[in-house]
């Protein structure tokens, strides 16, 4: 005799109901930084866009910065932790891997015996723990998913690189997805995502140093030619052209490949009131943290507004690379 299981009932969709960030408190110029390595202010600015970062001081967790971050994106949408049915805490710089972030936040946050559990795709983590997310409630798992991207890349650096250390910092973001009530008010669109795994040792951690190690080069010749067509392929699956969206925020990993693709997307029908995210140049690259903490400031800043059409692009080590169409709350 066979059975017939009975599945969740699904809705229509997901889409956002609240952000939040964390940032540490301490600034770090290119000028502090050209006082232990080869380097000055305006060469890091030329190369990579940015002029200062945060870096949290060694008794700064990434489970604080984390929790703080995901706190913060629960009182924005209105609801109350225990409405929260699962955690997602996107990174890749967890010291120890066991225990997981997402339980600790959870706990932290006082969110009840939620599903939790960590998602490393590196800087593509937030942008794939939203997809994740989204697909949850969408089929009816659960009802509300909070989502954290949070990085402590300080730990994992190695301060006489140039290469890296003028580049990478800290932070956390967060956002809350939640069920959309009928068919217009769907607010997270489907995901193009992939993988490059011929290109995985362009970013790695070095064995012998524990440090990360990133062939920059190689990084910026992949993702000039590579990201765009990743984020058109995300507004066509959402039925959607260029011209329709208002807001673009890729990953920032650096200003040169950020304006690289708001070009690809001009060249393709992108309006000329186009909001680019450049977050890079006062956050650094916080990896997974970079599109969310993008998308608070530029919230806070008045240039993002409810109801915005927004094209999130993550890529980055693995490598991985995701992107979405997304409505903000």
């Amino acid at each position: 005799m066979s059975v017939v299981l009975r599945l969740a009932e699904s809705v229509p969709g997901a889409r956002l109901l609240g952000l939040g960030s964390f940032q540490p408190d301490r600034v770090v110029t290119n000028d502090e930084l050209a006082a232990r390595v080869d380097t000055n202010d305006e060469w890091i600015r030329s190369r990579v866009g940015i002029e200062s970062r945060r870096i949290a001081d060694k008794d700064t967790m990434l489970v604080d910065m984390a929790s703080d971050a995901g706190a913060l994106a629960v009182k924005d949408s209105g609801l109350e932790p225990s409405d929260i049915g699962a955690v997602i805490v996107a990174t890749c710089t967890m010291i120890d891997n066991i225990p997981n972030a997402a339980a600790q936040v959870a706990h932290r946050i006082g969110i009840p015996t939620p599903a939790a559990f960590d998602l490393n795709t590196a800087c593509s983590g937030f942008a794939y723990g939203l997809a994740v997310a989204a697909d949850l409630v969408r089929g009816g798992t659960v009802r509300h998913v909070l989502v954290i991207g949070a990085e402590k890349l300080s730990d994992w650096m190695d301060w006489d690189d140039r290469a890296t250390c003028i580049i990478f910092a800290d932070g956390a973001g967060a956002a809350v997805v939640g069920p959309a009530p009928d068919a217009e008010s769907v607010g997270v669109g489907p995901v193009a995502w992939g993988s490059a795994g011929d290109q995985s040792q362009t970013i790695r951690i070095n064995p012998d140093t524990r440090a990360l190690h990133q062939e920059g080069q190689a990084v910026f010749r992949w993702a000039t030619t590579r990201v765009a067509p990743v984020a058109l392929r995300a507004v066509e699956l959402a039925g959607l052209t260029p011209a329709d969206i208002d807001v673009l925020v890729p990953h920032q990993a650096n200003l040169r490949i950020v304006e690289a693709v708001a070009k690809r997307l001009h060249a393709k029908g992108a309006r000329d009131d186009l909001r680019v995210a450049d977050d890079i140049i006062h956050s650094g690259n916080t990896s997974s943290a970079s599109i969310p903490l993008a998308l608070d400031h530029m919230r806070a800043q008045g240039r993002l507004r409810s109801g915005d059409t927004m094209l999130l692009v993550g890529f980055g080590a693995g490598l991985s690379y995701a992107a979405q169409v997304v409505v903000c709350p």
